[in-house]
């Protein structure tokens, strides 16, 4: 196996680019599982450890957004980031240990792409850009559009994720998981629901219940009339109980679920449905409070 160490983003490019086949090693924690169950002999590991500007966050957009590099560790977004990004702050903070949180970083989420990755349904629910580049250019990719199967994604061959581009949060932000134990363990599922009061919108994401992360539309195009046609925005009045059990309805038929060693299909969408109606009563309750509708404005 060759390990190519680039000191430079410039070099880690050239070596992609010569070397489409290396295997980027970032925190390595979804990746030296791998290597030790030996489920995967890459040929090459591309190292970016070297690579500071990887690690570092920044904002753009008159700090309307937040931009992580791909090796900013989850660490890193619970301690300085909870305020901007509350619902990926709550995700980073159930993974692993913390020493896993001090190496694992979005970015290699994202590059690993699997259904169960944390920060996937609270970047869903946030609305946020994926930045890919190679020798070739950069492009920002709509979280939306980035998965496209089981531990597959869009990104071609010779290009490395940049950082990942998340909309300061204008509004209440909920992430929830279920697992087997209280912590250090895969998600049976997940649930993250943000409220967008400057386009009077919400979105949703779902994790560990579809082949890939999904958002549950049709649950959030529910809930956007509900809050519409209410005038709950404006006024602040709670989401009736059969509304909330319609929204968690519509959530949990968003999922396409597997029997595993982990939970039941059936289990999933019912855990799915419960957290939805939880994070709805969190995330409206934030809302409607004095100091959160003020903030909020």
């Amino acid at each position: 196996m060759d390990f190519l160490r680039p000191a430079s983003w410039r070099d880690a490019l050239a070596a992609k680019a010569a070397y489409p086949d290396a295997v980027p090693l970032a925190g390595g924690t979804d990746l030296m599982v791998e290597l030790n169950f030996d489920l995967r002999r890459p040929a090459r590991l591309l190292d970016l450890s070297r690579v500071g500007d990887l690690a570092a966050w920044d904002t753009a957009d008159e700090g309307d957004t937040v931009v992580l590099g791909a090796r900013v560790p989850f660490r890193d977004i619970v301690e300085r980031l909870g305020a901007p990004l509350p619902a990926l702050a709550l995700a980073a903070h159930t993974v692993g240990s913390p020493q896993i949180r001090a190496r694992g970083s979005v970015g290699g989420n994202l590059g690993t792409a699997s259904p169960a990755g944390d920060a996937h349904p609270a970047l869903l629910a946030a609305g946020a850009r994926v930045e890919a580049a190679s020798v070739r250019g950069s492009r920002l990719i709509p979280i939306d559009d980035f998965f496209t199967g089981p531990k597959r994604n869009v990104l071609a061959d010779d290009e490395l994720i940049r950082a990942v581009h998340v909309e300061a949060a204008r509004g209440p932000q909920q992430f929830a998981k279920v697992g087997t134990r209280n912590a250090m363990v895969i998600a049976v599922c997940a649930f993250s629901l943000a409220l967008h009061p400057h386009t009077r919108t919400v979105r949703t994401g779902i994790g560990s219940a579809a082949p890939t992360p999904v958002r549950a539309r049709a649950a959030e195009e529910f809930l956007n009339g509900v809050l519409d046609e209410g005038g709950h925005w404006d006024h602040g009045r709670p989401v009736t109980p059969s509304a909330a059990a319609r929204f968690a309805q519509l959530a949990a038929s968003a999922c396409a679920p597997i029997d595993d060693v982990r939970g039941s299909a059936d289990y999933r969408r019912h855990a799915v449905a419960v957290l939805a109606r939880r994070t709805l009563h969190w995330t409206w309750s934030a809302y409607t409070a004095p100091q959160g509708a003020a903030s909020c404005a």
